[in-house]
């Protein structure tokens, strides 16, 4: 399969024939559930960038632990 796939895009070929978007499969992006207890002025804190950003507050944590492991990974 791989090399059919390979010879198709040497030949410019529709490779949609080989991807499945109905069922996409993303390595490690499946999500584990976690409970992590904050201070109330961290909580204030995140709301208030949050509402900023115009986004919720797990959104803004998680976009900052992103940046944070990606600056740490390429340090």
């Amino acid at each position: 399969m791989i090399d059919e796939l390979e010879q198709a895009f040497d030949k410019g070929e529709d490779l949609t024939g080989f991807f499945d978007f109905d069922n996409p499969i993303f390595p490690n992006r499946e999500l584990k559930r976690v409970n992590v207890d904050f201070p109330l002025w961290m909580i204030t804190a995140l709301d208030n960038e949050a509402n900023r950003i115009g986004v919720n507050r797990q959104a803004i944590i998680k976009i900052w632990l992103a940046e944070r492991l990606d600056s740490l990974a390429s340090a």
